[in-house]
């Protein structure tokens, strides 16, 4: 199908402007994960030249403690009653996201448009149904061609101060300018993995300064601009995810922490899932070593009736 460019959305008189509602189907509930077609994922393969794997995951108690308001985990191990020597796992009080994640289009509801594509509130997921929720997700796969856009380095290399204890923001120019050094072009369908060094300033730092995160974070991020959607929508990438906590700065306030945010504009107009807190680090090391950011890239959430998130379970093949 031809996708309409971002200046001519809507397609339908009732969705909101800059809004994607309609252009995958009236009943759709994937978005732009409908770009990860066949055809793309087997070109996809082809992003594979070292088979060298990655893990995108941190481990499930990282951050320690949770990024407010999220709590901690309790988990267990045990025996199974005459099972001999069978152990069990048992994790309590687990959230689905407060670690590596997967924000489902159920995740943000926009106050004065609703849901993605008009799915009204009664039968999405985690508000009494199960439209737009995760295991959707899972049931469809993310797989295809991943590309790493990784603006930390830039900023090393260029000797560019960014503070990354605030909601310090990255600009589209510098979005656009790490992407140039590296000699990568943007493709329809590509899962777009922007590292902005968060999570290797947040590994490197004291306890002190990660129980700060845990009672009132101040987090980086990039740009909230209809400029930044308008090159996400024009590139067509299939979804977008981040090693920092809410890919945007954050905290927002008032009118603007429920309407301009890039929540608001990825989840609920256009239909792109965020991926947050994704550990990218191993693998921006090799990218940086061979100068190729693009493999192959595949994860699957849990398939978790009814939920609005998960662990992206997500790997990388160059």
């Amino acid at each position: 199908m031809k996708l309409p460019d971002y200046d001519q959305l809507p397609i339908r008189p009732d969705a909101p402007p800059g809004s994607a509602w309609g252009v995958f189907g009236d009943d759709d509930e994937l978005g732009t994960l409908n770009l990860l077609t066949p055809d793309r994922v087997r070109d996809a393969l082809c992003e594979v030249r070292t088979g060298r794997c990655f893990s995108l995951d941190l481990p499930l108690n990282l951050p320690d403690p949770p990024i407010v308001p999220r709590t901690p985990y309790r988990h267990r191990v045990s025996g199974m009653p005459g099972y001999g020597d069978l152990l069990d796992d048992t994790i309590d009080n687990l959230n689905t996201q407060s670690s590596s994640q997967w924000d489902a289009l159920a995740h943000f509801r926009h106050p004065s448009f609703g849901l993605y594509n008009a799915v009204p509130d009664t039968q999405a997921a985690g508000r009494g149904g199960r439209k737009l929720g995760i295991d959707r997700i899972a049931r469809k796969v993310v797989a295809g061609r991943g590309v790493l856009l990784d603006v930390g380095r830039y900023y090393e290399r260029h000797q560019v101060a960014f503070d990354y204890s605030t909601a310090s923001v990255v600009p589209l120019t510098d979005l656009k300018a790490a992407l140039a050094q590296q000699h990568t072009e943007l493709k329809i369908g590509d899962i777009l993995l922007i590292r902005l060094g968060w999570l290797n300033y947040y590994l490197s730092a004291d306890a002190a300064t990660r129980r700060a995160y845990g009672v009132r974070a101040r987090l980086p991020g990039i740009e909230t601009s209809v400029e930044v959607v308008r090159w996400l929508w024009n590139a067509h990438v299939a979804a977008v995810a981040t090693d920092t906590p809410a890919l945007e700065a954050a905290p927002k306030r008032g009118a603007e922490r429920e309407r301009e945010t890039l929540h608001a504009h990825l989840l609920v107009y256009l239909g792109m899932p965020i991926g947050e807190l994704w550990d990218m680090e191993e693998l921006a090391a090799a990218c940086a070593q061979d100068g190729r950011y693009s493999f192959f890239l595949c994860s699957v959430p849990l398939k978790l009736p009814g939920g609005v998130g998960s662990p992206p379970n997500a790997a990388a093949i160059k």
